[in-house]
């Protein structure tokens, strides 16, 4: 590699690595991993600049190399299986809360007026910018902002409604058993 092009690979590095650490960081969890995971994929770009033609894509290009880079550490893996005398209790996950809590969302949803359901899915479940979900609503980033905190404040105040009737219909239960041994 000529020598002007280690000192753009150096400067590059320089002005990026802050932007490209927080990607490493998204894709592993410890911040250790993802330092190293960064470097390893800015050892394996380095050997690879010159080739990249349009250096403007270099970004893109290092977190490519981040990613399968993490896909094969996790292939390579180390499974570790410890033996044991007896094999620990099997337990089941209960999913019954989490379909109810679901269940319980989907029905709050349909408080929202559809303009504000769609932001509120837009950004929540999809994970959108306000800029993102503003271009795929075709409205402005400030509607979607406002739509967005009126909504959530009328989905509060339906499962602060929804809280308080359940507890209210809780309350009432023993005196209906009290009324129904009466009679």
């Amino acid at each position: 590699m000529a020598h002007g092009e280690v000192l753009e690979f150096e400067e590059y590095v320089r002005t990026r690595q802050d932007a490209l650490l927080r990607s490493a960081r998204r894709l592993v969890p410890d911040p250790v991993d993802a330092q190293d995971l960064l470097q390893t994929a800015l050892v394996r770009t380095y050997g690879r600049w010159d080739g990249i033609a349009d250096k403007r894509l270099a970004d893109a290009y290092l977190r490519r190399v981040m990613i399968n880079t993490r896909t094969e550490w996790w292939r390579a893996r180390k499974l570790e299986e410890v033996p044991t005398e007896q094999l620990p209790e099997a337990s089941v996950d209960d999913s019954t809360e989490q379909h109810a809590d679901r269940a319980l969302l989907m029905d709050i949803l349909k408080v929202l007026a559809p303009k504000q359901r769609s932001v509120v899915v837009l950004r929540h479940w999809e994970q959108m910018s306000t800029e993102e979900t503003a271009a795929a609503l075709g409205m402005s980033a400030g509607t979607v902002k406002s739509t967005l905190h009126r909504a959530l404040a009328r989905l509060r105040e339906e499962l602060e409604s929804r809280d308080y009737e359940e507890r209210g219909a809780r309350a009432l239960e023993p005196t209906k058993e009290r009324e129904r041994c009466a009679a």
